[in-house]
């Protein structure tokens, strides 16, 4: 059953039937007829009108409010008998969700972006559109990331280009009125941009350049966007560049209606570094985390913080209301709680941070598989485990903590373009990492993009001329197997020894994690387990057990083994033993698709040799 915790305001219909309106106590959420395969939550979404679940296997549902004008006059006991139900969301292959007030838009693992709102979709407001086949650019249509705000949503390209569309109301597009009102075409905003910051309840957005630098532009009536007193107009017509933002990397910014909070990483410490909050608004409206109003991003203060051991490992901004989960499983929350959606147990808003009790979990000591989501007066809190889909990104989120760190290449125009280390290490050695940086000192920024993405995915269709300069330095690599071992075999991380036949077998322990939920479960269960286990699984034959070890690494199968339906039966009793989390296309089907065209490969070769014999007599 999925965990998700639910708390706030419990509204029309009712998203949990037989409890309060306000439930200002964290409860269990469960899913109306369960579908078994829609089991792990990958992310959850809520604005006012509408919330999205979305699955790891790329499906979503979603609950819709009624009419909005209708909700705002009904009196809370008209509430009680109401009940709301989940509809299936048509789009497949899901990548990520987000939601506005009254707009959504739904990002596919192909790159395109399905939206629906009134100022997107004016003549039928709940309509998904294709808003990405609108860019005018067709070779801009990639897209990367998606971010919504109030009545505008805003699009990240592969090509690393900012768009907006929707509402244009407080110039939260980067344009003013004159120029443009609102758009139901998508329109460029910046280019080079390495991410897109908003909110839900938010009429501003912060964009962030590949150079590091900070951009704003909308609603500022409050100082929202963090420019100081000095600039005090209620409305930034166009991007304007913040000089004045905390030294560090910025991690993350989210906006709520009249506030902003930021997210730090001290850059100077290698070891653990340091995360801190700063936010800026005004203090009455919304929750700082501070007793006073700040125009630029200042930080928040407070004890709760001052562990250096602990570290903040996410946030979420409602529109009034925050909440922080750090490392050492404390849940920090701060800001207005008008339904209990802070989860102190009463309606009190709290202008400081304070901790409040974190519900006992089922895998309370891996706190990193667990995710805060603030919407419209409302939280959810849910554990959503890494995804096996995709072997670099596995490892980027199991090892986030500290080996989630990158490694900055200059391009020719001096500009600086980060990658991830973790995926260079595991596609290149240290020489070729060198070689790429010669590379790239030669191209430009979007080259540059270019060539990273096809070392991540390993896709050459992307720029097959710049393909043909990093080919020699990507197929010179050790096999891949090799390569996991050489990054992660060390003392903190020992082998798994799986024992046959008086012959051991040593696994990484992390892909033991990432591939198989019996292993999983043993080694997440037991805190700071360093043992050596053994296993003494006989039941494959060696054939199977090779095809079986050398599918864990790399998701293939050894061209020179022969299929039999036998070595078929194995290795099926050998997915349920060992209950694999298995990709697509999964181990079965490459078993099937081999043994057939290995059995048409054998039949025409002995067509050819009864017609050569037909020939000789």
């Amino acid at each position: 059953m999925n965990e998700i915790l639910f708390l706030g305001l419990n509204n029309n219909p009712k998203l949990i039937k037989n409890e309060p309106y306000s439930i200002k106590k964290p409860i269990q959420f469960k899913f109306k007829n369960e579908n078994k395969n829609e089991k792990q939550i990958k992310q959850i979404s809520s604005g006012q009108l509408s919330i999205i679940f979305l699955f790891k296997n790329g499906k979503a549902i979603e609950y819709l409010k009624d009419d909005l004008d209708d909700d705002l006059f009904k009196e809370e006991d008209e509430y009680e008998s109401e009940d709301l139900n989940p509809s299936k969301i048509s789009i497949e292959n899901i990548q990520k969700v987000t939601v506005g007030w009254e707009n959504e838009a739904i990002l596919t693992k192909e790159g395109n972006v399905f939206a629906k709102g009134r100022y997107i979709n004016p003549y039928d407001p709940n309509q998904f559109i294709n808003i990405s086949s609108l860019i005018e650019d067709t070779n801009d249509r990639i897209i990367e990331d998606i971010v919504c705000g109030y009545n505008s949503i805003y699009l990240l390209t592969s090509n690393q280009n900012a768009y907006g569309i929707g509402a244009n109301e407080y110039c939260q597009l980067g344009f003013d009125l004159v120029t443009l009102e609102k758009t139901q075409k998508p329109i460029l905003m910046m280019k080079n941009v390495s991410k897109i910051f908003s909110g839900i309840y938010s009429y501003h957005v912060f964009i962030l350049n590949s150079n590091q630098e900070l951009f704003e532009c909308g609603f500022n009536a409050s100082g929202q966007l963090g420019l100081g007193e000095s600039r005090n107009e209620s409305k930034i017509q166009k991007l304007t560049k913040i000089q004045n933002i905390p030294k560090g990397k910025i991690i993350d910014i989210q906006c709520g209606a009249y506030h902003s909070v930021m997210l730090i990483e001290d850059e100077n410490q290698n070891e653990n570094p340091k995360r801190k909050l700063y936010s800026c608004g005004n203090y009455e409206l919304n929750g700082l985390g501070k007793n006073k109003n700040t125009y630029e991003f200042t930080e928040i203060k407070s004890s709760l913080f001052e562990n250096d051991d602990d570290i903040i490992l996410e946030f979420s901004v409602g529109n009034i209301h925050t909440l922080i989960l750090t490392s050492n499983s404390k849940l920090i929350v701060f800001g207005g709680n008008n339904h209990g959606q802070l989860g102190t147990g009463d309606t009190d808003d709290q202008s400081i941070p304070i901790q409040i009790e974190l519900p006992k979990l089922r895998f309370n000591e891996e706190i990193y598989n667990y995710h805060v989501s603030c919407g419209y007066e409302k939280s959810f809190i849910y554990y959503s485990p890494p995804s096996f889909s995709n072997l670099e990104e596995d490892l980027i989120k199991l090892f986030r903590r500290k080996e989630f760190c990158n490694i900055s290449f200059k391009t020719e125009n001096g500009e600086i373009i980060e990658a991830h280390k973790l995926i260079l290490k595991y596609r290149l050695n240290q020489n070729q990492i060198e070689k790429l940086k010669e590379i790239i000192s030669n191209k430009s920024i979007k080259e540059s993009n270019q060539i990273f993405e096809m070392i991540y995915s390993n896709n050459s269709k992307i720029n097959p001329i710049l393909y043909s300069e990093i080919k020699e330095i990507i197929n010179s690599n050790e096999k891949i197997e090799e390569t996991i071992k050489r990054i992660y075999l060390n003392e903190k991380e020992k082998d798994f020894i799986i024992e046959r036949k008086e012959k051991q077998y040593k696994f990484p322990k992390l892909i033991l994690i990432m591939r198989s939920e019996l292993y999983r479960g043993m080694f997440l269960s037991v805190k700071n387990d360093t043992s050596n286990k053994v296993t003494d699984y006989s039941e494959l034959s060696n054939k199977s057990f090779q095809l079986f070890e050398y599918w864990i690494y790399s998701n293939q199968i050894k061209d020179e083994i022969q299929i039999t339906k036998e070595i078929i039966n194995e290795i099926q009793r050998g997915i349920d033993y060992f209950q694999l989390n298995q990709t697509c296309p999964n181990l079965f089907d490459l078993l099937i698709n081999k043994f057939n065209n290995q059995k048409q490969i054998k039949e025409k070769k002995e067509k050819e040799k009864e017609k050569g014999k037909c020939l000789i007599f």
